[in-house]
């Protein structure tokens, strides 16, 4: 067998892998796999070329994935007011890219930044080794961290996927310092389904990305679960037109790169192709709130 055969033959043992594994995710919704989601996505079924990032990115200029995704990071390290010598904690951070960045830009003292799914864990630690960055397997609804011990608290695009964010609310809340700030970029309902058609292809949504049910709910909501959570001076911004459509627009326009076509997964291409792919019904928000001084 020659090396092209190899790695042929490799490449289609890992799409067949992948392809149970995303039919799993439809057969029991109400179970989070996310983990499982995410560890499928890896390091290729993505459309970065510099870096590792995973977020749908903010395309307000950007002309590239790696830019939106640095943007829609930058826009919430700025939103959450990360500043000098601050203890942040970071849930859900992906392959890490966000946190060596926040790291170079606002010079924190330390990162704690969490994750559920280990492969991203070990290959974040071999990426960015710098001490001041510590990568952590573990769920962002049990933290294991003191009361009052964080400045900042971040969860950029992962929120969402948490069983439940209301859990993960009370536990930001608990971990924060008095006057310390909560900030997300996540995704909600922009409105209910309003036919058969629109609750089925929201029940393919949310299995395929796994999100709990009781997680997608409309601006008001958010805001009121929040207060109830026990945040003061919460901010909600609506940025789905930057983010989603854009996205889109850039996902399709390389999904005949032969270099995109080689690398990713033939279902998860073939579901970028698909206009207007599930985000009519959702809107994006950058979410700002702080616990009671």
């Amino acid at each position: 067998m020659t090396v092209e055969e190899s790695q042929k033959k490799r490449r289609f043992g890992r799409t067949l892998r992948e392809l149970f594994q995303i039919a799993g995710l439809f057969l029991v919704p109400s179970r989070n796999r996310s983990n499982s989601l995410y560890s499928m996505l890896s390091t290729h079924n993505n459309l970065a070329e510099k870096s590792l990032y995973l977020n749908l990115g903010f395309w307000e200029t950007a002309t590239s994935y790696d830019e939106a995704c640095q943007a829609l990071a930058e826009k919430l390290g700025d939103l959450a007011g990360i500043a000098k010598d601050d203890l942040v904690l970071d849930c859900g951070f992906g392959f890490g890219d966000q946190d060596a960045l926040w790291l170079k830009r606002h010079e924190p003292a330390k990162i704690s930044a969490l994750n559920i799914t280990g492969s991203q864990v070990t290959l974040a630690k071999e990426r960015f080794p710098d001490p001041r960055l510590d990568f952590i397997e573990g769920s962002a609804t049990t933290l294991a961290f003191a009361n009052d011990h964080f400045d900042k608290v971040l969860a950029l695009e992962s929120a969402f996927h948490f069983k439940t964010r209301d859990d993960f609310l009370k536990e930001a809340l608990r971990v924060l310092k008095p006057g310390g700030c909560l900030a997300m970029a996540d995704i909600v309902q922009a409105r209910a389904p309003a036919n058969l058609s629109e609750r089925l292809a929201e029940y393919g949504g949310r299995a395929l990305w796994q999100i709990p049910s009781g997680n997608l709910c409309e601006i008001p909501e958010y805001r009121k679960r929040l207060e109830q959570a026990g945040f003061v001076k919460i901010s909600i911004e609506a940025i789905g037109d930057k983010v989603y459509k854009p996205f889109e627009n850039f996902a399709q326009s390389r999904l005949h790169d032969p270099e995109v076509v080689a690398r990713l997964n033939p279902l998860i291409r073939k579901m970028w192709s698909i206009p207007n792919s599930g985000a009519l019904a959702l809107e994006y928000v950058m979410v700002r709130a702080e616990k009671p001084s």
